[in-house]
């Protein structure tokens, strides 16, 4: 038989062996390239005159697959922009041959993302930053094109300096600012700075922030977590400890804020034991319905320090972030860094600093405020209205939302989720297994991904998976 290969622009292999005729065997090799995946969602196909041409068969027969398969569902034809693999290549069951839907059917890369930790980076503010691009290299001086100082750009510490003293209520000067290149190196330089020893960490958390600190050579111990935050009044039981790692305007991912008398209990700790608390404020620019927490920092500069990142607030491509150092600790973790850390780019701080200087950050953030307020309320109603029984917290700040669920429910709800597409996790996942207290069942629903025009669909598809009440 002719040549098996079709030449459009790639080359695609397609086996017209087997058993029945050449229709047969087009349908069986086209349905077989897109469920392998070697046909992504959305790629066009060659014309039917193309592909009858380049495997040597009569145009008719590839019209005929081609419109069987679209009726099926593999493929979608539009007037003017041809025959492409359907967004969701799925296909239809026939009335014939029922079957209940399983992991072959409904497996694969969920279509919308529900995971906590990722801001709306669509709304990435392109028009804005490029201008402020655009001005920070014509201003920038010539020394700002060489490899920069461990320390970060001077241009962006006094803008930090300045900006974290008027929004987050953070006591500094820009001799106390470091710039790093993420959350992650921030911790890891901490964590060897401060050397043996142990860290505390909440018993809800991160579990590649544990594993940062274990490889920088500190043992991890978790404290508990409940309705008013970290029980930082614990402290002082724990032996050996060199600090402790707390997200105090909005626990990370049960959404509580740290209770004032546990966040006293903190800062008294540090000051009798000579000890760190290290202040994780991953999104406390986003409060909804009333003012933001101010940063613990501020009640102590000399035991508190304050990490804070671009990731949340514009995008975890620009690998920015900063930490805001007690004065006995900036010699020593320069000097740390200056052994081959990464530096951030020295164009996009430069940048960074004009786009908070001329008031754009600002704007930004109230906009995505906005936004994600709006994300929040079409959550809570539709929760409120379609599925009173499920209690919803942690929804005064942040970019998610915590689900609570019947005992032992967790992980079935999970995979039902993903079989509606939606890609969430479950409470669980973020416990600490060396915790005493058992982790409780819910869902961590992030509401900022899925775009505005699919949000409608995605909170239909979440309602449909949470259990039903009495």
């Amino acid at each position: 038989m002719g040549d098996s290969w079709a030449t459009f622009g790639r080359d695609l292999h397609l086996d017209l062996g087997g058993p029945g005729g050449l229709r047969a065997a087009l349908l069986r090799a086209l349905r077989e390239a897109v469920r392998s995946g070697r046909l992504a969602p959305g790629t066009r196909l060659p014309s039917s005159r193309s592909l009858s041409a380049d495997l040597g068969i009569a145009r008719n027969t590839v019209a005929d697959a081609y419109a069987e398969l679209v009726a099926e569902g593999w493929l979608s034809a539009r007037q003017g922009s041809g025959t492409r693999v359907a967004a969701r290549a799925l296909p239809r069951t026939a009335p014939t041959a029922r079957r209940a839907p399983g992991p072959a059917h409904r497996a694969g890369r969920p279509r919308f993302d529900l995971t906590a930790g990722t801001p709306d980076v669509a709304a990435f503010p392109r028009t804005a930053w490029l201008a402020a691009a655009r001005r920070a290299l014509t201003a920038a001086p010539s020394e700002a094109f060489g490899y920069g100082t461990s320390s970060g750009c001077p241009e962006l510490r006094a803008v930090l300096a300045d900006y974290l003293a008027r929004a987050r209520g953070v006591r500094t000067d820009p001799d106390h600012i470091v710039i790093c290149t993420g959350f992650m190196q921030g911790l890891a330089l901490l964590g060897r700075t401060l050397g043996a020893g142990r860290l505390a960490t909440e018993s809800y958390g991160l579990g590649f922030h544990r594993e940062v600190i274990a490889r920088a050579g500190l043992r991890t111990v978790p404290l508990g977590v409940d309705e008013h935050g970290a029980r930082t009044e614990d402290l002082s039981a724990l032996d050996d400890l060199r600090a402790a790692l707390l997200t105090p305007a909005h626990q990370f991912p049960t959404g509580v804020p740290l209770h004032p008398d546990r966040r006293a209990a903190a800062v008294n700790w540090a000051r009798a034991t000579g000890g760190y608390i290290l202040e994780d404020d991953y999104d406390g620019e986003f409060r909804y319905d009333r003012q933001p927490v101010g940063a613990l920092q501020g009640l102590d500069p000399d035991h508190v320090v304050y990490l804070g990142t671009a990731s949340k607030s514009l995008a975890p491509a620009l690998r920015l972030a900063w930490m805001v150092l007690p004065d006995r600790l900036v010699d020593p973790l320069l000097a740390v860094k200056r052994t081959g850390e990464w530096q951030s780019g020295q164009l996009e701080q430069l940048t960074l600093a004009e786009f908070i200087s001329s008031g754009a950050y600002d704007r930004h953030l109230r906009g995505m405020r906005l936004r994600y307020r709006r994300r929040r309320d079409q959550l809570v109603a539709a929760l409120a209205e379609r599925a009173p029984q499920v209690r919803i917290s942690g929804i005064a700040a942040g970019l998610h939302a915590v689900l609570e669920l019947p005992p032992g429910t967790e992980q079935s709800i999970v995979q039902a989720a993903r079989w509606q597409g939606l890609a969430v996790e479950g409470l669980s996942s973020f416990h600490d297994p060396a915790a005493a207290s058992p982790p409780r069942d819910a869902l961590v629903v992030a509401y900022g991904t899925p775009p505005d025009h699919s949000f409608t669909g995605v909170l239909d598809a979440l309602i449909r998976v949470l259990p039903m009440g009495e």
